[in-house]
């Protein structure tokens, strides 16, 4: 038999109803369309933890797209991290050094690819207000006192000022996500 690995897929602007609705059952049938296994889905948004032999992640969410863009006809970006990748996103961040910061204050901002040095350069040290971030390679910690909901540093932001694909998750849901791929 072969090795499994576990992955994370990340899908942004999906939900249960609203303007793209997709099921968390669909979801999962999907996935199994596409040859993966053990598939777990966690909370109503779009998280996807499942089992498949090795794989390109970024092929993968391209597939995963496509599978939407042909079943229900909207286009959805997706982020896809292998366990370990998402392990490390909780070790790395550098907020959890800062005396008190307050965990529901934090997120992750996942990246389709790490952004151009310059693009990177450019937004280096931006703050609003008590807003701030710290990118690390495909991801981007956000520390938002006042609440991710009024933060300026927003998917829209990041997206239009590193010029690639991006879909935020907050601190609990990333923990829980690596959580489910420890569990197996």
């Amino acid at each position: 038999m072969k090795h499994m690995n576990t992955y994370i897929a990340i899908l942004r602007g999906i939900n249960v109803s609203g303007a793209r609705p997709l099921p968390m059952n669909e979801l999962k049938a999907l996935f199994e369309g596409l040859k993966c296994g053990n598939i777990r889905t966690y909370i109503q948004s779009g998280n996807v933890v499942f089992e498949g032999g090795k794989v390109d992640p970024l092929a993968f969410a391209g597939k995963v797209e496509s599978a939407i863009k042909k079943k229900y006809d909207y286009d959805v970006p997706v982020q896809v991290r292998t366990l370990d990748e998402m392990k490390a996103v909780v070790q790395d961040n550098p907020y959890l050094k800062h005396k008190g910061i307050e965990l529901d204050k934090l997120h992750v901002t996942f990246l389709a690819e790490a952004p151009n040095k310059a693009e990177a350069e450019k937004i280096a040290g931006t703050t609003f207000t008590n807003d701030s971030f710290a990118l690390h390679g495909r991801e981007v910690y956000v520390h938002c006192p006042g609440g991710y909901g009024k933060s300026k540093l927003n998917n829209n932001w990041f997206e239009s000022n590193l010029k690639v694909s991006a879909t935020t998750r907050n601190w609990r849901t990333v923990n829980e996500l690596v959580r489910i791929g420890e569990e197996g």
